[in-house]
């Protein structure tokens, strides 16, 4: 290990070299100003690297002749290099990059890396970057090192022995800096969405940027999650300061932040320093999705530019230009779906350029490379839901990711999928949805301690709903629906589960099972001809009855009911069924005049009349 001199440049990168470069915050710029000081002297160099920040200097018009670059990622400055065509591109899985080197597919003669000062036992820490450096060290025959002072010491496989290093260079600069954007509602729905997925004692994978700072932000009320992920960021140390992230119930190095880099802040810079609950190991191990998969209830959320009515997923370019790369979204799907209780999501705005082009398309943009499959995807999740793919047929993707894409263009989909023989003639037009449930569809709700979730129903709960009417015995089906039915065909299903929610409206509660949800009870409500009160109706699955469903469902029918200015709600109720007599009298409902010998008809005001339980409550309140 000697200290790089000037003129050492010709002896140590020989004509014909392939250089890795260091990688994110520790990509050596101190280190390859001096190289590209000294490039007379450097003839046919292919530099090789993934995603590095700050000002990718190589890539300047001057060093055309002596640098062709090939990088793993397309990030700032080096994607619009790739797109003029004066740079490569190569599609990688993250977990196989370091195959590349050791099985010399692209054998690395020269790695340029920044490290922190040695040691006394005389090794280096990668600092913020293992990731593929760790890999492109072990694989070249010359390793030339930027000894950075101001580069936090991090631990776990983050090492390198002075005896690896041939040259060194000292040079303290600071360690470039990436702050959380302008936070937004609509990333703030998404992340709230993807936290209804999320249950306590998950292992999470998550990038950078506003959607996984908005999943973060909505997890305040869980506990014991933990992360194994390819990179960590200020938002992810502020959960483990805060407790939400503790990670005492991993499956694999519990008690331990598992990552191959980080990006931030100082604060976080400072916050990894020597900190041992929190280990860098190289990509080949954490973006492993046989690693991944030992983590039980592994949640991974990936990004993505488009999505394709089929479950396509576009990550690497829109069209025939490259953004990105394909990262470790692939091994991280992968390693989720193969965790006992994992969730792949994929989660994206459901618009781009202001709100003009939708993300769910119809087809893929000509051009676009598929970087997750159809038969990958589990979940999507937009601003405006989830949509549920894992196990669901075309027809059944193309109605779930319909319900999520942006209202606008909803139609304009349907009639797409129509187009493409995906969906039935009679399905031609999207219902409306209902607003004045909040800003988001689903609720979680508990009753007799097991989670339910309260939300709109869907077109793309067609099958759901013709479950659940075979789920009745014929007494409920009479009682109910007040006629023997002995069959509910796909059309009938499909006009019950279409309609318009901004004047009729039907909330279900669901069970969730994984990707699975099943319908436990219906509400609905019918708008009269003047448009002034509804006919309100129930059903519950027999096994659920007495659950308190009926209540909750009634309760949020009649507050959407009371915003939309409704003087009443009125229901007809056969003679024997008390449960529900007594409901409509616990919510101020009296008997009117009514023409049916077996039934009753009774009429309840809005807004509901507050129980003595509720008076008492806010009484106490006050």
């Amino acid at each position: 290990m000697k200290e790089l001199q000037p003129n050492d440049w010709q002896k140590l990168i020989p004509p014909g070299s392939r250089v890795f470069i260091g990688s994110g915050a520790a990509c050596p710029h101190a280190l390859i100003s001096q190289m590209l000081e000294n490039s007379r002297y450097l003839k046919d160099i292919q530099l090789v690297h993934i995603r590095t920040e700050g000002d990718p200097q190589w890539i300047a018009p001057e060093f055309g002749n002596t640098f062709t670059i090939n990088s793993f990622f397309t990030g700032p400055g080096v994607g619009e290099a790739v797109n003029d065509g004066l740079a490569d591109y190569t599609p990688s899985f993250s977990s196989e990059i370091p195959k590349f080197f050791s099985d010399r597919i692209l054998p690395i003669d020269v790695t340029l890396v920044m490290t922190t000062p040695l040691d006394e036992i005389g090794f280096c820490s990668f600092g913020t970057n293992v990731d593929v450096v760790s890999a492109a060290c072990q694989a070249a025959e010359t390793v030339i090192v930027q000894i950075n002072p101001s580069l936090p010491r991090t631990l776990g496989q983050s090492f390198i022995h002075k005896d690896k290093i041939n040259a060194f260079f000292v040079a303290d600069e600071p360690i470039p800096e990436k702050f959380s954007t302008e936070r937004t509602s609509e990333n703030d729905r998404i992340g709230s969405y993807v936290a209804e997925l999320i249950e306590d004692e998950s292992t999470l994978q998550l990038e950078t940027g506003q959607i996984p700072s908005a999943i973060l932000r909505a997890l305040t009320n869980h506990r014991h999650l933990g992360i194994h992920s390819a990179i960590i960021d200020d938002s992810i140390m502020q959960c483990i300061q805060d407790g939400i992230i503790d990670n005492s119930r991993k499956t694999i190095h519990a008690g331990k932040t598992i990552t191959t880099s980080c990006l931030g802040s100082r604060k976080l810079y400072n916050f990894v320093h020597e900190n041992p609950h929190v280990l860098f190991h190289p990509t080949e191990y954490v973006n492993s999705p046989i690693t991944i998969a030992q983590n039980h209830k592994m949640i991974a959320v990936n990004r993505a530019i488009e999505v394709d009515l089929s479950g396509q997923v576009v990550a690497d370019s829109l069209g025939y230009r490259f953004d990105g790369g394909i990262g470790g979204q692939v091994d991280f799907i992968r390693g989720a779906a193969m965790s006992p209780g994992g969730k792949p999501i994929i989660a994206m705005p459901s618009t781009r350029d202001n709100g003009t082009i939708s993300r769910i398309v119809p087809h893929l943009t000509e051009g676009s490379g598929v970087v997750t499959s159809r038969g990958d995807v589990h979940y999507v999740i937009t601003e405006y839901g989830i949509a549920t793919l894992r196990g669901r047929s075309i027809r059944e993707r193309t109605l779930e990711l319909i319900q999520i894409a942006h209202p606008k263009f909803r139609d304009q989909l349907l009639r797409a999928a129509y187009e493409h023989k995906w969906v039935p003639s009679y399905q031609l037009a999207w219902p409306r949805r209902v607003d004045e449930i909040g800003e988001l569809e689903v609720k979680s709700i508990t009753l007799k301690g097991i989670r339910y979730q309260l939300r709109p129903i869907h077109p793309s709960d067609e099958r759901r709903l013709q479950e659940f009417f075979y789920s009745h015995s014929q007494e409920t089906i009479q009682m109910r629906y007040g006629y023997s039915v002995d069959h509910m065909t796909r059309q009938r299903a499909y006009d019950l589960v279409n309609i318009d929610q901004s004047k009729d409206l039907a909330l279900g509660i669901f069970e969730v099972q994984g990707p699975r949800e099943t319908i436990q009870a219906v509400g609905r409500y019918y708008l009269d001809k003047e448009e002034k009160s509804a006919e309100v109706a129930f059903v519950v699955r027999e096994s659920k009855r007495r659950t308190g469903m009926a209540s909750v469902l009634f309760e949020e029918m009649s507050a959407i009911a009371y915003k939309r200015k409704l003087d009443y709600l009125w229901g007809r109720v056969r003679k024997g069924n008390l449960p529900m007599l007594a409901l409509f009298k616990r919510n101020g409902g009296r008997k009117v005049p009514s023409d049916s010998a077996s039934d009753v008809d009774i009429q309840i005001p809005l807004p509901l009349k507050k129980t003595a339980k509720e008076k008492k409550a806010k009484k106490k309140k006050v």
